[in-house]
């Protein structure tokens, strides 16, 4: 088990990934700890940086996509099939990265991908008046303005299975499932159950969302945080989590952000991805 934790009143987000993870500071530069065989942690020159976002790919390797306040896009890491080539992306609005591809969203509401699309998962080209999107390793989800979902790509477990949703505020995909917040603060799932990362049907009172590879975070109004899913390296061990404001679910790892600016990480620590206390240093040293 390991739980690290740090304070830096500067951090505004944090974002965990197959084995990295990346924070964005309120000056919009941006650094990264954990696996960087790729560069996917080669973000130290970034600036001007709104959002990040990170693949939690179950199946391994990892990229980074920053979405900077010009509404260009910048890429690092992991680029066979050119899911790093976003340079020519503009006028965008809201970024996500799934495993081997990206996906972005334009003013006018409508989709961008680039990557693998094997499964047919950047099929987004006909997608219209969409809030966010979000990638698993093999689907695409997207959220509409009417709160009604869409999903594309690999339907092996149902993961894809959402048109019936309704009333949905907030959607996050994972390795093979698909989780949605409601407006009413409850929470809905499809897909693979190996590990009960679709168990939420419990869940009330929530605000956010995160669906890792194998597990899944709920952030609750309160500022506790709850978890369903495989948990072998610890990653669903957060119930004693206080006073946060925002969580991400990585492959084996789960990230929180404090109200006072503390950060924390749990979970696999095999290539330093929860080791805050050197994000820090990085941050301290840029």
């Amino acid at each position: 088990m390991n739980l690290e934790r740090h304070h830096d009143p500067s951090i505004r987000s944090i974002s965990a990934g197959y084995k990295h993870t990346v924070g964005l500071k309120s000056d919009g530069s941006a650094f990264a700890i954990g696996q960087n065989k790729y560069g996917q942690c080669d973000v130290k020159d970034w600036h001007d940086i709104i959002a990040v976002a990170v693949a939690n790919a179950h199946a391994g390797n990892g990229h980074t996509v920053g979405l900077k306040t010009d509404r260009t896009v910048i890429a690092t890491g992991w680029n066979k099939y050119g899911q790093c080539d976003v340079e020519e992306w503009n006028d965008i609005i809201a970024i996500a990265a799934g495993w081997r591809r990206t996906l972005a969203i334009t003013s006018r509401r409508t989709v961008l991908a680039i990557g693998q699309n094997k499964e047919g998962q950047c099929e987004v080209g006909s997608w219209r008046e969409i809030l966010t999107v979000s990638a698993g390793d093999w689907h695409t989800v997207g959220l509409m303005t009417d709160h009604t979902v869409l999903a594309v790509g690999n339907n092996r477990y149902h993961q894809c299975d959402v048109t019936s949703w309704k009333n949905i505020i907030a959607i996050s995909a994972g390795y093979l499932h698909t989780v949605a917040l409601m407006c009413d603060g409850s929470v809905v799932a499809c897909g693979i159950n190996t590990y009960g990362q679709c168990d939420v049907g419990l869940w009330n009172d929530i605000i956010a969302i995160s669906a890792g590879s194998h597990h899944t975070v709920g952030l609750k109004k309160d500022g506790t945080v709850v978890a369903t899913g495989w948990n072998a390296q610890h990653q669903c061990d957060v119930l004693t989590w206080r006073n946060i404001v925002s969580v991400s679910a990585g492959c084996d790892h789960t990230v929180a952000l404090r109200n006072d600016g503390i950060c924390l990480a749990i979970g696999d620590q095999s290539h330093g991805q929860c080791d805050i206390e050197e994000w820090m240093k990085q941050s301290i040293q840029q």
